[in-house]
């Protein structure tokens, strides 16, 4: 999990996630969910919070920092100058720390299930038998190469564009090509799964990597291509070194017919329903029928093409590029995406490159917490269920009720109080706000893996056997109605998210803990954190794509154009606006592809402060360590965004991310809130001033 991805995502192109996205993809018709055993609840009222007092981490602030200068560090300097980045993380913050503890808790779950004896084919040998199998190191160093041999014999096979388009279209081989596909929501009719076709191939995070001018991305390149040949010697390969300069210069050609990020982030330019003769004929050069068959995909009558100027682009540097080319190119990409479980030489080489290189990291995370990772992603909701037995109260599902609620009726007010917005506009605004279904804590139904078969002291036949589960139970689903209970992720996922085509805001258990959520903390202090992260999410949902899903889910026109037009000039000033931040010398946030978190981080702070008015039912907030309750509200956003980065890692968000940098989500989102200037009295010549006409006010 990346804290950065806070809200963003997609369903074919849009699920926004609180700190990590992840396009929704269809999953297995779902069992009934097992009862689980009671918790006894939490005692609603403690004298003290889980931090602090009442909820704030008061140690952390740097008094010597005015709050109108720089907010993030007045509430967090003193921490940011003492805290330190572990040498497995690229960063260190309250997403991460409570993913830190999420790990730990999943951990003496799957250890207490793998100390047990269980009867084959049960959840509980597959557990064991998957996280033993990724520990023993001696059996996958012994096996070495043997266990890829017979999908690199295949790769070495090929003789025919045929034949390389059938391996990459393989769901048992975990590699891409220049096109792919995978199931999804339909944007067009929430009530039925698709195929999206979409662009693919790099090993780099995106495509700037491959062209940006400057030190670091050119040595990125350099040192990928060193990686990319030490993995061809370490896999048995030959001529290495000539093989990873023809593999560097495909990916680079491919990168070049790639979207740019922006472009990727528009619902209506990513939505392109087609047929399948008609995606035949956009790029004729594809082996498409021949594809699909091996994707077991022969019934596919139509599918969305995401982005369709770059297919036939690509089609063609397909059927230009040598088969020999391509061999080698699958072979790298299959050694490298299996390269956890294989030898220690390629999983260090593999960290050298991606862990160190890319994002600074100084050690591999510890081997029981990438196994734990692995785990969730084959058998996540098992394990999910255990866990909110273990590590969810139902007075948090309570209470959380209460708090969406609110920000609920906060929304409506901030709908109707519009002065940009036409009533006809408005009308079919509260009716999509009506219909918003929040899901919280964990589904009420829970996957079932009785088609996932699980070997022990097989780590590589478990991983492709998880693989091939996963993508059959994806197309098992087409032409089925959509199953509006399913999760896009598990219950112990430090994050949330909102679903445009369910129109759904979903706040998985993990994240329902201090310092976002404690039902002991003062009121201001839930409602400027938790109560951000619903206001956030509800405002994807009006965002600049969101708000192209009407209450139904369905990707249309909704709006008055005099509203869409109004809507896109304020936007425009907060793209200006968050453009001028810096988060290293020269390196500036892209206000254009992060302007859908950055109005949904703007919908959090004011749509969550509304609501923390309406809680307060009238009555007056006491002050608190001489604290006001709207101060305690704001320094509460402010502490969950606690972050500390290396370079590394702000120049990657910078160039492949559509979130703004921690700090920024607090400076940029507190700069346009009226109330935050009163509560600290932020006047003219403090730096994060703006003038009242220069604020965007968009709720």
């Amino acid at each position: 999990m990346d804290r950065r991805n806070f809200l963003n995502a997609g369903a074919s192109a849009l699920i926004t996630a609180l700190a990590a996205c992840a396009t929704p993809k269809a999953q297995a018709p779902v069992a009934e969910a097992t009862p689980l055993k009671p918790l006894t609840p939490l005692t609603p009222i403690r004298p003290k919070a889980d931090i602090g007092a009442f909820g704030l981490d008061l140690d952390a602030r740097d008094l010597g920092v005015k709050p109108g200068d720089d907010f993030f560090r007045h509430v967090n300097g003193s921490w940011l100058k003492t805290a330190t980045i572990p040498g497995d993380r690229s960063s260190w913050g309250v997403f991460d720390m409570l993913a830190e503890g999420a790990e730990k808790n999943v951990k003496a779950i799957i250890e207490e299930i793998a100390a047990k004896t269980a009867a084959p084919g049960t959840i509980e040998q597959k557990i064991g038998d998957f996280y033993r199998a990724f520990l023993d190191t001696d059996t996958i160093e012994r096996t070495g190469l043997a266990a890829l041999k017979p999908d690199l014999d295949r790769i070495a096979a090929a003789r025919t564009h045929i034949d390389i388009a059938t391996l990459i279209a393989a769901p048992d081989l975990p590699v891409n090509g220049p096109i792919g596909w995978n199931v999804t929501l339909d944007d067009g009719n929430p009530d039925r799964y698709l195929m999206a076709v979409s662009h693919s191939g790099l090993g780099l995070p995106d495509r700037e990597y491959y062209s940006k001018a400057d030190a670091r991305m050119s040595d990125i390149r350099a040192k990928y291509k060193l990686f990319i040949a030490q993995i061809l010697n370490l896999s048995g390969q030959s001529d290495a070194e000539a093989k990873a300069a023809k593999i560097m210069a495909l990916e680079t050609e491919i990168a070049k017919r790639h979207w740019k990020l922006e472009d990727r982030r528009d619902s209506t330019k990513m939505y392109n329903l087609k047929s399948r003769a008609d995606i035949k004929k956009l790029a004729p050069a594809y082996p498409w029928e021949e594809a699909l068959k091996a994707s077991g995909l022969v019934g596919m009558n139509e599918a969305i093409v995401n982005e369709i100027t770059a297919m036939k682009p690509l089609a063609d540097l397909f059927r230009a590029t040598p088969v020999a080319t391509w061999r080698a190119y699958l072979a790298f990409h299959l050694v490298t995406n299996r390269a956890a479980i294989t030898t220690k030489a390629i999983d260090d080489a593999h960290f050298d490159f991606y862990g160190k290189t890319l994002n600074g990291r100084t050690q591999q995370r510890e081997r029981w917490k990438r196994a734990g990772s692995a785990l969730n992603g084959a058998l996540g909701e098992a394990i999910g269920q255990v866990y909110v037995q273990r590590h969810f109260s139902p007075a948090a599902k309570t209470e959380m009720v209460t708090l969406v609620e609110n920000l609920r009726k906060a929304f409506a007010v901030r709908i109707q109080g519009l002065t940009w917005m036409s009533a006809e506009t408005k009308k079919a605004a509260m009716e999509k706000l009506a219909t918003f279904r929040p899901k919280i804590g964990y589904p009420d139904k829970w996957r079932d893996y009785a088609e996932l078969e699980i070997r022990p002291g097989d780590a590589y036949g478990n991983a492709k056997r998880a693989t091939v589960a996963e993508w059959n139970r994806d197309i098992a689903r087409l032409g089925k109605t959509t199953d509006k209970d399913e999760w896009f992720m598990t219950p112990q996922t430090v994050n949330a998210y909102y679903n445009p085509v369910f129109n759904e805001i979903v706040f998985p258990a993990a994240i329902l803990q201090a310092p976002f959520f404690d039902i002991k903390a003062d009121k201001a202090i839930n409602y400027g954190a938790i109560g951000g992260v619903i206001g956030h999410e509800m405002g994807h949902g009006f965002d600049d794509q969101g708000a192209k899903y009407d209450a139904k889910g369905v990707l249309r026109d909704w709006w008055a154009k005099s509203d869409v037009d109004a809507f896109t000039a304020l936007g425009k000033t907060m793209v200006a606006q968050y453009s001028k931040f810096e988060t290293l010398p020269g390196v500036k946030v892209n206000g254009q592809l992060t302007l859908g978190e950055n109005i949904g981080d703007h919908c959090g702070l004011v749509v969550g402060h509304e609501a923390y008015k309406i809680a307060l039912a009238g009555q007056t907030p006491e002050v608190l360590d001489g604290l006001t309750g709207d101060q305690r509200f704001f320094m509460s956003w402010a502490q969950v965004w606690r972050d500390l980065a290396r370079d590394e890692d702000k120049r990657n968000q910078v160039e492949s991310d559509p979130h703004s940098p921690a700090e920024f989500r607090v400076n940029g989102a507190v700069q346009n809130i009226d109330a935050w200037y009163q509560s600290f009295a932020v006047e003219a010549g403090d730096k994060l001033y703006l003038a009242p006409e220069a604020r965007t006010r968009i709720w």
